[in-house]
């Protein structure tokens, strides 16, 4: 990188430190409780009402979705601008503005593959946190083997009649709209006949039905399709070409899912794993008083810290066309194997103090460790089982025969 470059990327450093400093308010640098998580939109009912002048002032300068075109409401930022952002955003411990599946999964797929007008009418909406997005993928039956999917959409000239059903749709029952593969060509191999829609929530014929997990809380729902009128201009690419769009938002879920694993050296109250031993193992000359606990924590941070690194590297490789296609796997399942290994670490540095499911005496954000704990083992399910993952890892990068 240049000397010009390096002193722009040291500019821009300096007015966004600058902004944020002015612009996110108090209560914006301090540990998200569940409760004040901001999601966007028709149904929000925001709890801290400086979490919605935090995302409004983001959203205006595009900074909930950095990279994005500004034509679309994006910040039009460079990967080094937005790794800059990210770390002084850090820097100040302030929350993300906006969670979207939108941003993290259905935006990047609809930059590539939507037409200019399905762009404008989505794209600046998911930025402002307008819309809630949920994902129509997997059908009882049919998970793993995501193909075989039988939700059937029948040409109706102008418009698609949707019948069918899916499973495990997160936050369903609160979001606006759904992407939704469907069956357009029951006669075409199973990868061919698919297509990708996007429709409203509120439609005539679709239902809800909220899914309990063991953990006593669940974003799960069931969604049901009973004669679902779906107009053809909400399809995205061509009919029956939906399975190439269906691998690459699957490729942006997974990156996704892989990040809960590349910051996981604090726990669920945004507190480090190490200042909770020293809380509830007792510390002695300043650390961890339990050998290994303290090694084994250590451990971890070095993990976490490799990972994070890995995971930027991947992201600088694919910005060139670089990276292996399939790194979105290896990322999701380390990262989801290192969240579950900090959950664990969690429950031994807090001991019984971890077993609490209600009521009080607990520090901010620490009562629902073993709820936490209890919903990391989904991440190996969501976006794809881990066997799913070791087997694309086995056949496309290692080579090994089936």
């Amino acid at each position: 990188m240049g000397l010009f470059a390096m002193s722009e990327l040291e500019g821009f450093r300096a007015e966004a430190r600058s902004w944020l400093e002015e612009n996110c308010p108090p209560s914006m640098r301090t540990p998200t409780p569940e409760d004040e998580v901001v999601w966007g939109g028709r149904r929000e009912r925001i709890k801290n009402p400086e979490s919605k002048i935090w995302l409004e002032r983001m959203a205006e300068r595009g900074w909930t979705a950095p990279r994005w075109p500004t034509a679309y409401g994006g910040g039009g930022l460079s990967f080094q601008e937005e790794r800059i952002l990210q770390q002084e955003m850090q820097r100040i411990k302030a929350r993300l503005p906006l969670n979207s599946f939108g941003l993290w999964m259905l935006g990047p797929a609809l930059l590539e593959f939507a037409s200019e007008a399905q762009k404008q009418e989505h794209l600046p909406k998911i930025v402002r946190g307008e819309i809630r997005w949920c994902q129509g993928y997997s059908e009882p039956g049919h998970g793993s083997d995501l193909a075989a999917l039988q939700t059937k959409a029948e040409d109706q000239g102008d418009s698609y009649l949707v019948n069918g059903a899916k499973i495990w749709t997160s936050y369903a029952d609160e979001a606006d709209w759904i992407f939704c593969l469907v069956r357009t060509d029951p006669k075409a191999p199973k990868h061919r006949g698919i297509s990708f829609l996007l429709f409203d929530m509120d439609s005539p014929g679709v239902t809800t039905s909220p899914i309990e997990l063991i953990s006593g809380s669940s974003p799960f729902c069931q969604t049901f399709f009973d004669n679902v009128r779906v107009p053809k201009s909400n399809l995205v690419g061509e009919v029956n070409q939906g399975w190439t769009i269906a691998k690459r938002l699957l490729q942006h879920e997974r990156n996704m899912v892989a990040g809960i694993g590349g910051n996981s050296a604090t726990g669920g109250s945004g507190r480090k794993l190490e200042d909770l031993a020293k809380r509830y193992v007792g510390e002695r000359d300043g650390r961890i008083d339990d050998r290994m606990l303290r090694h084994r924590i250590s451990a971890h941070r070095m993990n976490d810290r490799a990972f994070q690194l890995t995971l930027a590297r991947g992201g600088a490789e694919a910005k060139t066309g670089a990276a292996n296609g399939h790194l979105a796997s290896l990322f999701k399942y380390y990262g989801t194997e290192q969240n579950k290994r900090k959950y664990e670490l969690m429950l031994q540095a807090m001991g019984s103090a971890a077993l609490g499911w209600e009521g009080a005496g607990f520090a901010d954000g620490e009562l629902g460790t073993t709820r936490q704990w209890l919903r990391s083992k989904a991440n190996s399910i969501e976006g794809g089982t881990s066997e799913v993952q070791l087997n694309v890892i086995a056949k496309r990068m290692l080579g090994l025969p089936d």
